[in-house]
Formats: structure tokens, sequence, C-alpha cells
């Protein structure tokens, strides 16, 4: 087992310290391999070492300009610190450099959900789901931004989708309730938002939505 091999799996184990020593010699014996900086950074962004981190993977990317994990890595730094124009940039650099990962068409995703670049968003997210189909937490995502860009009838049927990968999502009740109102299903709609707060009892928007259709109801009476 290598130096990195011996890191990544301590740093797996949350033996930190430890981790750091192995990656720290295997820089020591080959300062030029833009690999020992990458793995270095990926412990920083684990432990929320952010500005060290993002010197790492700067090391990287000037000893190995086409290291697009490095480029990647500096996509998630940015990500967690809610700069998710900075995230998009460098995620854009690791695909053009050839790192067609469902990880990184999902992040990219993602950072364009958080800007609330829906309709931009929808392409990676759905690349994200074509490399991983059977994780539930991409086909939500991406039926989240079908819904942002009002593309409702086939946001139902991704919402569907995930429930049939993961029976007890509530969130994909929640919006499978939304779609249904907006639709005039109120039935539907009250019969999701109940099994979301069954789900997961302090479901706050599942319960709004539920005293909402009882207060409409309750009037209509």
């Amino acid at each position: 087992m290598t130096e990195i091999d011996q890191g990544i799996q301590l740093m797996q184990e949350g033996k930190l310290e430890e981790a750091a020593k192995y990656f720290t010699e295997a820089i020591e014996k080959n300062p030029e391999d833009p690999v020992h900086y990458i793995n270095f950074g990926n412990l920083l962004l684990h432990m929320k070492e952010y500005q060290r981190a993002v010197r790492f993977y700067t090391k990287a990317t000037e000893l190995d300009d086409k290291a697009a994990t490095a480029f990647y890595g500096l996509g998630n730094v940015y990500f967690e610190q809610d700069d998710f124009r900075k995230a998009r940039e460098n995620y854009q650099k690791a695909l053009a450099l050839g790192l067609e990962e469902a990880d990184v068409h999902f992040m990219l995703g993602m950072a364009c959900l958080y800007d609330e670049k829906f309709k931009i968003a929808l392409p990676y997210l759905q690349r994200a789901n074509e490399l991983k189909p059977d994780d539930a937490d991409v086909l939500f995502q991406y039926g989240l931004a079908l819904a942002q860009t009002e593309q409702l009838t086939e946001a139902k049927a991704i919402f569907e989708q995930v429930l049939e990968l993961e029976k007890e999502h509530s969130d994909a009740h929640y919006n499978l309730g939304v779609i249904s109102l907006y639709n005039d299903d109120v039935n539907q709609a009250l019969a999701h938002f109940d099994e979301a707060i069954k789900i997961q009892p302090d479901h706050l928007l599942a319960s709004n939505g539920k005293s909402q259709i009882e207060i409409m109801l309750a009037e209509n009476e």
C-alpha cells in the first residue's frame, strides 16, 4: 500500500492527523506530483480548512493545468462557502478537462439550483441522473429543477420515480402534494402531505400545506 492509499484509507476512517502525515510524506518525496496536493486538498476540505484547501488545489493546477480533479476540488470548496459562481466555474473546468462523472454534473447542477439558475441546472442534473439512475438524491434534485422551470408533468413523473427508489422520501411526497394542489386535486395533495408528515413529523412545509387545505375545506363547507 502506497502513502496515498494509506492516507486515503486513514481519511476514510476519520484518522485525519495520521492521514495528513502520510500525504505530507508523499509531497516531500515527490513534490512535483499534483495528485499528492489534490489528496491533501481533499483532506483539508473535509476538515473545513477552506483557505488551505484552495492553496493545495491551486498548487496542483499549477503543476498540471489539466488536473480536472483539482478543479473539481476547488468547486467543492467554493460550493461549501456558498460562492456558487466560482463553484460553477471550477466544475465547468473539470468537465471541460474530461472529468465525466455523475458527481461533477450533480454538483454543477446543484450550484446552479442554489444560484436560482434553474434552466441551466437542468441538463447537468439530467446527465447526473443518466450516469447514476438509481440515486434517489440525484433524481429528486432533477425533479426539483423541472418543477422550478414549471415542467410539472415531467416533475411529477420524476418524484414518483424517487418514491419507487426510496418509499419513505418525505420531500418527494411534499412536492407531489404541491403539484397536486396546483392541478386542483385537493384530496391527492392532502394524501401526499399526510404521508410526508407520517414519514417526517417535523416536516413544516407539509404541515403548513395540510393546514391551508383544511382551512380551505372548512370555509367551503
